[in-house]
């Protein structure tokens, strides 16, 4: 913001009129000609004229109004009318500045001229010229001004929606290079990997066709890669496809791979390192969560670690939390819930953190949907992610978030 935006903002509208007032004081007191102190009329006149300022200081038409009808009274009772002859230059200034509309502007300049002009009516022709030149100085000067002022206000404001816009192009074309980048990726990992893996499973399902006589441990390897293989190509174009839409990866979130039959010892990893932080977790975890996909097993994962560090930062170490992991007809059911029975948590800012955003657009990827909301005096956190899921889920939006105390 240039000098005018700082010395006319409308938050110091009443500093401006207050030392323009003190300014009229001291004209009053030390600034009238020579033997002509003020008069009565001249005094009450200028008084009306402060408080008027004063009291109008954050509607400049009504000010603008005031001070031109002042001036017309003072035009008439006094001989000396430069306090008002300021006033209601100011005051046009201050409309100039502030006014919506361009048309008030030119109607309340000129009324003020007309008023200005009506002290030389009934004089000399060359007392006529003098009152009309006079007028450059009386409304051409403050329209100057604050046309200059409102100028340059407008092209500072345009000037930064420019900087913001091309901010927002900036960011726009990183997202679709990185967008570009990650379909690229994703054109390779399937042209390169996804080839070599289905030439493999291809080739041991010939081989168990081909050799009928073999150790049936051996058959059984062989049933075992087949299967593994199957397995890694079905979650291997699940992959592929989030990392082609760009609406199913935000932010900075990355994908990391582990093995399904790792998942129920990191599982347990997770509720040990929240039970090291004090709070108390009872967990039932079905054995067939290690026998899921590799993609939900990630996700189960990833919305165990993030509920459980919700409880530690916010129900605190005296809480109890309950997490419970079941697979139905293929179905993952998971939820966790503590009894809020911890320290008090700390405000959060506004907006709250991410923790619980990044968990539902896991749980909308693989076509669930979270739930989240208070239970009793505690927190519950749940979902289903259904079988054979992939893709973003139709379900958006529908769940109610906690308050942001509760947002990690």
């Amino acid at each position: 913001m240039g000098w005018a935006g700082r010395l006319f903002d409308v938050r110091d509208t009443l500093v401006r009129i207050l030392l323009l007032d003190l300014t009229g004081v001291g004209y009053l007191l030390f600034g009238t000609p020579a033997g002509h102190p003020p008069t009565v009329p001249q005094w009450i006149l200028a008084v009306v004229a402060f408080a008027v300022a004063l009291a109008l200081h954050r509607r400049p038409l009504a000010n603008l109004a005031g001070q031109t009808a002042l001036l017309a009274v003072a035009i008439v009772v006094v001989d000396d009318t430069t306090i008002h002859q300021v006033g209601a230059g100011w005051a046009l200034v201050e409309l100039t500045v502030w006014a919506r509309r361009p048309r008030v502007i030119w109607l309340a300049a000129g009324a003020l001229a007309t008023v200005a002009l009506s002290d030389s009516i009934g004089v000399t022709v060359r007392q006529f010229a003098v009152g009309v030149l006079g007028l450059a100085v009386q409304v051409g000067l403050p329209l100057l001004l604050g046309m200059v002022i409102r100028t340059t206000r407008e092209l500072s404001r345009q000037a930064e929606q420019r900087a913001r816009e091309e901010q927002r192009r900036r960011e726009s074309d990183h997202r679709a290079a990185r967008a570009d980048e990650r379909s690229a990726i994703a054109r390779e990992l399937h042209d390169v990997v996804a080839h070599h893996v289905a030439s493999m499973v291809l080739r041991v399902g010939v081989t168990r066709h081909v050799i009928t006589d073999v150790d049936p441990r051996v058959g059984q390897v062989f049933d075992d890669v087949h299967s593994t293989g199957t397995a890694a190509l079905a979650d291997l174009r699940r992959l592929v496809a989030v990392l082609r839409d760009p609406d199913a990866v935000r932010g900075e979130a990355t994908l990391t791979a582990i093995e399904p039959s790792a998942v129920p010892a990191a599982l347990g990893a997770a509720v040990d390192r929240a039970r090291q932080a004090g709070v108390t977790v009872e967990a039932d975890v079905d054995a067939g969560v290690g026998s899921l996909d590799a993609v939900r097993g990630l996700a189960v994962l990833r919305l165990t670690q993030e509920a459980l560090t919700n409880v530690v930062k916010h129900a605190g170490p005296a809480a109890l939390a309950r997490l419970s992991v079941s697979v139905v007809d293929g179905a993952v059911h998971w939820e966790v819930t503590d009894n809020g029975r911890g320290s008090v948590p700390a405000p959060v800012p506004p907006g709250g953190g991410h923790g619980i955003t990044g968990m539902r657009e896991r749980v909308d990827l693989l076509g669930g949907r979270l739930e989240v909301g208070p239970a009793g005096a505690g927190w519950r956190v749940a979902t289903v992610l259904p079988a054979g899921s992939a893709g973003p889920s139709r379900y958006r939006g529908t769940a109610t978030g906690p308050p942001a105390s509760e947002v990690a």
